[in-house]
């Protein structure tokens, strides 16, 4: 493939026209984790100083497109997963997205609520709850951790569920509970250290946070909690004046 030339008299500046063929390298012509030209490459192929190639590699590293390693180069990143935010359990979520969810169950106990899960179940902090813990991943990746509440009393035998498949699923077909709506609250904050091994970042890592109440009808059916990493997972909202 020919190499691009780049107008030294533009309409766009030479680290922008760079940047746009970078793009298309990234996202059309190269695949997660391959390398792109090294500097002096680009500079013959595109006729460019390297101050201008280190620009445009620059942009293309803080839009999170590319990533350096000291010593080898820069290379294509990982596709960050863009999720339309609705009503979706995360198995709908990824196969929406074109992704094959997985779930590791890290542990399922029956204990007392937090005081916060008691209340968004309409429980007594004395009431037994099923408390599960699970791992997500999108094709074989870790994208988020999960840490969910339900009321033992309203779902017996909650632990004999299969808990790698949707709950949500579950709760219609197994219990008589389809979930028809979500209260969610979204944030940002740094991965605990059992988080970040988790989710194989580093501790202090910006994460997503997801503080969700699902309800079926009137009845909350689940309470949960959810760290998902932010260099993978991007929500979208269409937002109208109505």
């Amino acid at each position: 493939m020919t190499a691009q030339r780049i107008a030294g008299k533009g309409m766009l500046p030479k680290h922008a026209q760079l940047r746009a063929i970078l793009v298309d390298m990234c996202t059309n012509q190269l695949s997660p984790g391959d390398a792109l030209p090294s500097e002096r490459k680009l500079c013959i192929d595109h006729g460019v100083s390297r101050v201008t190639v280190r620009e445009a590699l620059g942009q293309l590293v803080a839009e999170g497109l590319a990533v350096r390693v000291h010593g080898r180069g820069t290379f294509v990143a990982e596709r960050t997963h863009r999720s339309e935010l609705g009503l979706a359990s995360f198995h709908e979520d990824m196969r929406r997205l074109g992704l094959e969810p997985g779930t590791v169950v890290l542990s399922i106990n029956k204990e007392l609520p937090t005081p916060a899960a008691a209340t968004a179940l309409g429980m007594t902090e004395e009431q037994q709850a099923w408390h599960v813990r699970r791992l997500r991943l999108a094709d074989g990746t870790p994208i988020s951790v999960e840490d969910a509440w339900y009321d033992a009393q309203l779902l017996p035998d909650m632990d004999s569920v299969d808990f790698t498949a949707s709950v949500y699923d579950t709760l219609d077909s197994q219990f008589g509970y389809p979930v028809d709506r979500a209260e969610q609250t979204v944030g940002a904050g740094p991965a605990s250290t059992e988080t970040a091994a988790l989710l194989g970042i580093p501790k202090g890592t910006a994460v997503m946070y997801f503080d969700r109440i699902a309800y079926s009808g009137e009845q909350p059916v689940e309470h949960a909690y959810s760290w998902f990493r932010a260099d993978r997972y991007q929500l979208h909202m269409t937002l109208t004046d109505h």
